[in-house]
This record gives structure tokens, sequence and C-alpha cells, in this order.
């Protein structure tokens, strides 16, 4: 009978024990993960692979350069294919809140383009997602835009326009064109002449890594 009770007390005082070790074990791994500061990608089919594998985009070979630099970043990505920048606005808090970034790449308004909708309102959609990343304490850096000429003048050059006007009122860095030079190679477009091929990734990282290392650079988590 006393055997028994002790063997009873053992498992009742042992499983509680348990898992208190397996919970503070869990707490310590999700603070290693929280301590790299987080690069958030914030973008459309441009930054979310399309129509390849995800080690082929442009964002997954940027995490790749900064670990052969035993870079203390992470990049986290978060575009979504088809992406609005009303879309995005509703997305981003809980992006925001889950990642904690410590830069966010802002590439969105393309789509929005696309479909004709109003400059005034993907300009106010940004300047809100803009505000919302610093307010989170996230440096933002701005990807600009630009959509076929068939569009016509009147709305290609405002909303081409409208991307360094917003990053000269908030000081942002700005990327003016994400895939500049690159619709001009017709090899390094996919069938629909909107988005680069997987050859055509090296390329973007090459546009995007002058304007964030110098952010990087700034920020200094090893200091």
């Amino acid at each position: 009978m006393t055997q028994f009770v002790l063997h009873s007390l053992r498992q009742t005082f042992a499983r509680p024990l348990l898992l208190l070790v397996l919970s503070l074990w869990t707490l310590q791994g999700l603070q290693a993960q929280t301590d790299k500061p987080v690069i958030l990608v914030f973008g459309d089919s441009l930054s979310a692979g399309y129509r390849m594998e995800e080690a082929q985009g442009w964002v997954a070979l940027l995490a790749d350069k900064l670990a052969a630099q035993n870079s203390p970043f992470e990049v986290m990505n978060a575009s979504v294919s088809g992406e609005t920048t009303v879309g995005g606005l509703a997305r981003l808090p809980a992006a925001l809140a889950t990642h904690q970034p410590a830069v966010v790449i802002l590439e969105l308004g393309g789509n929005d383009g696309l479909r004709g909708l109003p400059v005034a309102n993907i300009r106010q959609n940004l300047i809100e997602m803009v505000k919302l990343s610093q307010s989170a304490g996230a440096k933002v850096i701005l990807a600009g835009m630009q959509i076929p000429p068939n569009y016509g003048p009147r709305y290609t050059g405002p909303f081409a326009a409208q991307f360094g006007e917003i990053a000269a009122e908030f000081n942002l860095p700005l990327i003016p064109f994400l895939i500049d030079g690159i619709p001009q190679q017709p090899e390094l477009m996919q069938d629909d002449d909107i988005h680069p091929r997987a050859e055509a990734q090296p390329l973007i990282v090459d546009i995007v890594w002058p304007v964030l290392e110098p952010v990087l650079q700034s920020l200094n988590p090893r200091s």
C-alpha cells in the first residue's frame, strides 16, 4: 500500500514538473526567435514569388544573402499575390503584431494601378501603412511601382510619382522601381509581361540592396 501511494505521489508531482520544464524550454525557443530583428517584406505577387518556387523569389534570395554575411537580421515574407493597398492596409496590423519588424519593405500599389483605381486612394492607403509601420517602431522602405504605358500618361505619371512624393513627405528610403530595367528584357519576363521570371530575381535583390543596406547599418543591432 505504501509503495502504491509513493508511486502515485511521484506521478502527481512528476507530470506538472515535466510540463513546467517543457513550457520553459518552449518560451526560451520563442524568445530566441524574437531576439533576431526582422525585415518584413509586405507586398504583392512581385514579392510573393509568383509562379516559382519560394526559394527562387527575391525575398528568399535576400535572406540567403544576409545569412551568407552572418547578418543578425532575418527576413519574413508577408506578401500575397493579387494584393491591393486596401487589402494590405487591412492585413498590416496583424503582420506587425506577429513579426514586430525592425524594417518594413512596403511593396504595394501595382495591382491598384492595373485596375485603374484612383491614385488619391492608393496614396492614402500607402500613407496609412507607412504610419502604422512607424507607429510599431519599424523603419519603412518604400518600393516604387510603374504600370504599362498603355494606361496613358495622365494616369501612369501621377501613379509613378506618388511613391517618390510619399517618400519625401515621410523621409523614407525609396526603391524607385522594384523591377527597374527588367521589363525591357523580354527573356526575363513571364508570358503575362508583368511578372519577372526566376532568372530575374537576383537582379531584384541587386536593386533592393543598395537601399536596404544603409538602413540595416543604421540600426546596427550588434552594437
